[in-house]
């Protein structure tokens, strides 16, 4: 951090408060150079993420669509709505992570159905038979054979 009254690209930290209400953090510097105080505010920025969809358009993440697709798969199973925010969290979280702008649906959909296969096979075999779009009954049967 830069000391705005010296230049100084030291300085330490004295005091820090969080804002429950904006996820900002307020922190008190010193500068180890001049002894100059200041306060400086910290927001994380989050990365805009994109999703690429198989016919090449492109839409803003939702998180909201994910969380729909992962309910709809789960109907009538005894999972938790913490756990399914879990997964939510843990996808969104692991795109954020490796700073990628861009997703393709495909790669979401792969990561979805990873978290499914764990903790509720038939809710995986629901969202394949929308998101894989078998054709006919022989490609659902292979699918079966394949979570066997």
């Amino acid at each position: 951090m830069k000391c705005p009254y010296c230049g100084f690209t030291d300085s330490k930290v004295i005091d820090s408060r969080l804002n429950e209400t904006s996820n900002i953090t307020r922190r008190r510097r010193e500068c180890l150079e001049c002894s100059s105080r200041f306060t400086t505010f910290e927001k994380v920025e989050e990365i805009p993420l994109t999703v690429i969809k198989k016919n090449g358009e492109r839409e803003p993440f939702s998180r909201t669509k994910l969380l729909e697709g992962i309910l709809r798969a789960l109907v009538k199973r005894q999972v938790s709505r913490e756990r399914i925010e879990q997964i939510v969290d843990d996808i969104e979280g692991n795109l954020r992570n490796e700073f990628k702008y861009e997703v393709a649906s495909i790669e979401l959909g792969d990561q979805v159905l990873r978290a499914l296969k764990e903790i509720d096979k038939v809710a995986y075999i629901r969202f394949a038979s929308v998101y894989r779009e078998f054709k006919d009954l022989e490609e659902f049967t292979q699918e079966l054979k394949r979570l066997k």
